[in-house]
């Protein structure tokens, strides 16, 4: 995928993540890491590489731990923070009317854990109809057997439509367009998660590492970690066996079961102090 020259991005990283808390009541869910990069920053380094890569191009919105976004992006990106409330997915697009000034908007959730294939979504697009990102997945589907996977286009005249009022893309946009058979899906080939839950967010930090645990800067591991996350700075003390769990600082851990997950299959091994 390439950048139109009459394209824009949109982040979208203003939820409040209540399905993470409490990861979520210390920072937002565009915030977590994978690995060593935040949600946040693996979204912003994939729009650089295809070309989306200043204040002009890119905007990201905030509302939840607001203050934590804005000071992450810097000049990446130009801010959009929502106050009092949060406006959804279709609000954030009202509100940055303004700044989309006429383009065609390419919309991004900052929680969609992407790889493994190259991203095609604008490649033939004619910019009349909204396109979605998706994979086929017939357990969590959105759509006969797409589930969406993080991405979407929208044409200039259905983004210039949108109010800042809250309201969600699905309930303004997407679901009528499927009702009426115009709404594109393009496939994604490759491996996505949408970061939502425990268990999902464990699910793209393992496969960010190949399947081991993911351990942060500043980490102490001095027990046994299997198929777990440790955020930057925690510790696991010498007795303890963590096992699909997510570990911050030295008190906070949270369950994050793989088996509430369907058709997940990852290598089961562990990860001892030391490696």
């Amino acid at each position: 995928m390439t950048r139109e020259a009459d394209l824009c991005a949109v982040v979208l990283a203003a939820g409040a993540g209540t399905r993470l808390a409490p990861l979520t009541d210390l920072r937002p869910k565009a915030l977590c890491p994978i690995g060593r990069r935040t949600l946040l920053d693996r979204t912003l380094d994939r729009l650089a590489s295809l070309g989306f890569a200043s204040s002009e191009m890119v905007a990201v919105n905030a509302h939840h731990h607001a203050d934590q976004v804005v000071q992450a992006v810097g000049h990446r990106a130009h801010i959009s923070v929502e106050q009092p409330e949060a406006l959804g997915t279709a609000g954030a697009i009202g509100a940055l009317r303004d700044w989309i000034d006429g383009r065609d908007v390419l919309v991004c959730n900052a929680d969609a854990y992407l790889a493994d294939a190259e991203i095609v979504l604008t490649e033939d697009w004619g910019a009349e109809q909204p396109r979605l990102l998706a994979v086929s997945d017939p357990l969590r589907s959105d759509f006969d057997h797409w589930r969406f996977a993080g991405m979407s286009l929208l044409p200039a005249p259905v983004a210039e439509s949108l109010e800042p009022v809250p309201g969600g893309l699905y309930e303004v946009v997407w679901r009528h367009a499927w009702a009426e058979s115009t709404l594109e899906v393009a496939p994604f080939e490759g491996f996505f998660v949408d970061c939502g839950s425990p268990s999902d967010y464990l699910l793209a930090n393992l496969h960010a590492t190949g399947g081991g645990s993911a351990v942060g800067a500043g980490a102490v591991v001095e027990g046994r970690l299997t198929r777990s996350v440790v955020w930057p700075g925690g510790y696991v003390g010498p007795d303890e066996d963590l096992v699909e769990v997510i570990r911050v600082g030295r008190d906070i851990t949270v369950p994050a079961p793989l088996a509430a997950l369907p058709g997940i299959h990852l290598p089961r091994h562990g990860m001892q102090a030391g490696e």
